[in-house]
């Protein structure tokens, strides 16, 4: 079925609480760092059922020094037209919060969407210890 399932995680390396909130802003990029077109959503719909970790509610989380919060994504390498080229991210470029610099994430696996054009993307959650 290409169902894919991937986590990102955001760990609090300063001295002060970090607030996430909602959703971060999420950017798929080729291997020549060029954007690549894709339709970024907020929870699973249209790509699958029963992933409570995209499709949990959001809400804020702060991060004391040390701790971590995660988003999980979700996609399917599903090729539904042969004519039109497949679309391959190996790196995510992420905005944790509005007006956070921005992190570029170099994946060892790439997010391969085939031609579906759509990622789920689920809320910031506290990582548990």
């Amino acid at each position: 079925m290409g169902l894919r399932v991937a986590e990102l995680r955001l760990v609090n390396c300063g001295a002060e609480s970090y607030v996430v909130e909602g959703y971060p802003s999420v950017v798929l990029r080729d291997d020549r760092n060029d954007p690549v077109e894709v339709s970024v959503q907020h929870g699973a719909a249209g790509i699958t059922t029963g992933a409570p970790n995209v499709d949990a509610a959001p809400e804020s989380v702060t991060l004391a020094p040390g701790q971590s919060a995660s988003v999980a994504m979700v996609w399917r390498n599903l090729v539904t037209d042969f004519t039109a080229p497949a679309v391959t991210a190996r790196i995510v470029e992420v905005e944790p919060r509005a007006g956070a610099p921005k992190l570029w994430l170099r994946l060892s696996g790439p997010v391969d969407l085939g031609n579906t054009g759509k990622l789920g993307l689920g809320p910031w959650t506290a990582v548990a210890r």
